[in-house]
């Protein structure tokens, strides 16, 4: 694996509003440490960086414009001249100019990140996979929520992401962890 000027960075709604209800409990603690890490490793390489924010259209989201749930986490929120792409439903390229943006950079790899694993950075990098994007999931910088099924049980966020990312891996996304990510970046600079 190897990134380079054709590879772009997409954090996926890091955003303060996945600590508010309706929200269960989150697994990994460590997809802060994990993003941020990845975040300043781009930096430093000077790849393309597009930040995702989703900007809720439903009654009283948490993550709806407007509460303080929409801001960024602490360290997440783009840097001046970095670009932020907001959209309203799962998927970051549907509604916006995400992909436009991408091709206008001349980027055929993406790699992902974010929150959460099962919703919005799944579908984002289903679609990302169907317009013909190389598509990486750092799965180790993403996180989901324990889920209750059609029957009132629980299902554990740790077991609804493995899920997801066997997914991914199976058919739309090479899946790596944040190590991995950063030593493809270091390829590129040795």
């Amino acid at each position: 694996m190897n990134f380079d000027a054709r590879t772009a960075l997409i954090p996926i709604d890091v955003q303060c509003g996945f600590d508010f209800p309706p929200w269960l409990a989150r697994n990994n603690p460590a997809m802060e440490t994990n993003g941020l890490r990845l975040l300043d490793a781009w930096r430093r390489a000077g790849l393309p960086l597009i930040h995702v924010r989703h900007d809720s259209v439903m009654a009283g989201s948490s993550l709806a414009p407007g509460h303080p749930g929409n801001a960024h986490r602490p360290g997440f929120a783009p840097l001046e001249g970095e670009a932020l792409v907001t959209k309203s439903v799962n998927a970051a390229f549907i509604g916006t100019d995400l992909d436009l943006r991408l091709r206008r950079l001349g980027v055929d790899t993406v790699v992902l990140f974010g929150i959460s694993t099962d919703m919005c950075v799944s579908t984002t990098a289903r679609v990302a996979a169907n317009l013909g994007y190389r598509t990486v999931v750092v799965g180790d910088a993403c996180a989901c929520f324990d889920l209750p099924d059609a029957d009132g049980r629980v299902i554990p966020a740790d077991q609804i992401q493995r899920a997801h990312l066997a997914t991914l891996r199976a058919e739309f996304a090479q899946v790596v962890d944040t190590d991995e990510a950063i030593a493809a970046l270091m390829t590129r600079a040795a």
